[in-house]
């Protein structure tokens, strides 16, 4: 995989992840007090979960 394909991968991620403080900012504000309430291996198994279908989707896709 080359710096051309992660680049756009992180493009991609920058792009979805501010749609959500752009369009709605106070329904993100909720998101991310509920996140931060969350007891540390909750959120462990959510990161491990994304990082495994971010990983998946760019080795199927490339």
């Amino acid at each position: 995989m080359g710096w051309h394909l992660w680049l756009t991968a992180l493009g991609i991620v920058l792009l979805f992840e501010g749609l959500g403080p752009l369009l709605f900012p106070n329904r993100w504000r909720q998101y991310l007090q509920q996140i931060a309430s969350m007891p540390a291996s909750s959120m462990q198994r959510l990161g491990a979960a994304l990082v495994l279908a971010g990983a998946a989707i760019l080795i199927i896709f490339s």
